[in-house]
């Protein structure tokens, strides 16, 4: 079996360049992103100097994973604040980016909020600009240090399921530092078993239909000298079988108020085989990604994304005679019709247990969720 193996010496981060960043050159205030598109083969930056390229590179997928788009979200409406724009409309095209992941909208509502509030107060432009940028470098902060939590919280939950370390973990699309602030939700997990000496192997999805498994969590493991193996989605059920998986480890996009979860589709089929077989199904995710205002799982708007990213392999380096419009290399014939959704939604009665900054869920039920959320906010208060 192909694996890459652990290295020696101290962990280095999965990439030198953050995944988002604020710069202020004297042409005016822009935001940086690392264009995950382009992950492994090359790491480049774009640079955003208004709301709409940062739109664009959220559908793009450019920037990406839950708690990071809240970020970018809140620090695009402080980027149309510095440099003038209507922010009450960039907030609402922002917003409506990417419609499952809840975080994205939460971003933009805490920045947009912050701007209102400061502008009513002192009717003053500039101050209010900077009200926005102020709270969207708050909301960055709350994710690193919320990462660090949920891998501390995460990893006492492996401990207290699977004594005794060795931990085969499966996880599934790309969770690591970079979706967030810190060094992630699920990801973040399997590193901290990992330098606490208790990952065995990391089993890494490729996760269609844009590998993000393949292309960006392998990369982060690499980097992080962690022992994993990459598979294909349909492998994994030889997996189970072999007992070779402990732990599925999955972050989330949306977790409605009962408990179902939105995550990267593929994510439904892992939950059914580890209920078969017995393997722990461990959701980790911020607070901010439960949302109170979607009753369940049939109410979460799945995102549908377009058919070439099945019908094409992506190589946008290779020119190709004949490509469809996303200029890839064809594997199926011209004109084939694909079922693309981006996510799929996992019922509650399937999750082991989801966990957060404020604590684990387990068993997943509404009024746990509920409690859990009502604490979150009296911390928040307090």
């Amino acid at each position: 079996m192909a694996d890459q193996y652990a290295q020696n010496g101290e962990d280095s981060r999965p990439t030198e360049i953050p995944a988002i960043r604020w710069e202020e050159p004297p042409e005016g205030p822009v935001l940086v992103l690392l264009d995950q598109t382009r992950l492994p083969a090359e790491e480049v930056e774009l640079v955003c100097t208004d709301a709409s390229a940062l739109v664009e590179a959220i559908r793009s997928l450019a920037v990406r994973g839950a708690p990071l788009l809240g970020i970018a979200g809140a620090y695009g409406v402080a980027l149309a604040a510095a440099r003038g724009f209507d922010v009450d409309e960039a907030s609402t095209v922002l917003a409506g980016a990417r419609p499952t992941a809840v975080n994205l909208a939460v971003g933009v509502r805490r920045a947009q909020a912050a701007h209102r509030a400061e502008f009513a107060k002192s009717g003053d432009t500039g101050r209010a600009a900077a009200a926005a940028l102020a709270a969207a470098r708050q909301l960055h902060r709350e994710d690193a240090e919320a990462s660090a939590r949920m891998a501390e919280r995460g990893l006492a939950l492996l401990e207290e399921l699977l004594p005794g370390g060795g931990h085969r973990i499966l996880t599934h699309c790309n969770t690591g530092s970079l979706v967030s602030g810190g060094e992630g939700t699920a990801f973040a997990v399997a590193l901290a078993a990992h330098r606490a000496g208790q990952l065995r192997r990391l089993w890494v999805d490729e996760t269609r239909p844009l590998l993000q498994g393949a292309r960006l969590t392998a990369y982060e493991a690499a980097r992080s000298g962690m022992a994993y193996t990459l598979l294909t989605d349909n492998a994994a059920g030889s997996l189970f079988a072999a007992g070779e998986v402990d732990a599925v480890l999955i972050g989330a996009d949306r977790i409605a108020a009962d408990g179902s979860v939105a995550n990267k589709v593929g994510s439904y089929p892992l939950a059914v085989l580890a209920r078969y077989h017995h393997v722990p199904f461990i959701v980790v995710a911020p607070v901010t990604t439960i949302d109170p205002d979607t009753p369940d799982g049939a109410s979460i708007e799945v995102e549908q994304r377009a058919g070439h990213e099945v019908t094409e392999i992506a190589a946008p380096q290779v020119p190709t005679a004949g490509a469809e419009a996303g200029g890839g290399i064809p594997v199926a014939p011209l004109g084939t019709q694909a079922y693309n959704p981006a996510f799929d939604v996992t019922p509650p009665e399937l999750v082991t247990a989801i966990v957060t900054e404020e604590g684990a869920v387990s068993p997943v039920t509404a009024e746990a969720l509920a409690e859990l959320c009502a604490r979150s906010r009296q911390v928040s208060i307090g």
